[in-house]
């Protein structure tokens, strides 16, 4: 039940647990105590709404950063992943394999309050070689969810 309860919700996490019980056929009551085992236990970490901001008229910049670091005796990238979490312009942070070590999403509201960021704060800790800032120009999918929605044709056919 765990994971069709967290498939489900991680689709929709706005569905009534009376509404989430009738599609699994289980009673209400059995959905809404595993979903706060799951709570308690750190599987379910949150519940997020998508906000499309490019249809609104608040300014917000995205990055990704790469970033290369020298992993700390007895801790790894653990300590240094933290610290860089703490912000609070970063939205998340990601061990990664490849040339980089942790790969960085944070947001601003201009591209030189997020550049700005980078070389003040990230750029700055003691244990960071490099990084490789690239910033998010249009999101098509975020989630998996669509962001953008195909424009219908509106021209009439005509015919013979």
């Amino acid at each position: 039940m765990r994971e069709e309860i967290l498939r489900i919700i991680e689709r929709n996490s706005r569905i009534d647990t009376g509404e989430l019980a009738v599609r699994l056929g289980r009673d209400e009551s059995d959905v809404v105590n595993e979903m706060m085992k799951m709570e308690e236990e750190g599987i379910i970490c949150g519940y997020h709404t998508m906000i499309n901001w490019e249809k609104t008229t608040q300014e917000t910049v995205t990055a990704l950063i790469e970033v290369r670091v020298t992993p700390q005796r007895g801790e790894g990238f653990d300590k240094i992943a933290e610290r860089v979490y703490k912000y609070p312009e970063v939205k998340s942070v990601y061990l990664i394999s490849g040339g980089f070590d942790l790969l960085v999403t944070l947001e601003g509201k201009t591209l030189k309050e997020v550049s700005m960021f980078i070389s003040d704060k990230l750029s700055t800790l003691d244990t960071v070689i490099s990084t490789s800032t690239h910033f998010i120009l249009k999101k098509y999918k975020d989630h998996g969810t669509i962001m953008t929605k195909k424009k219908q044709d509106e021209r009439q056919m005509i015919t013979p």
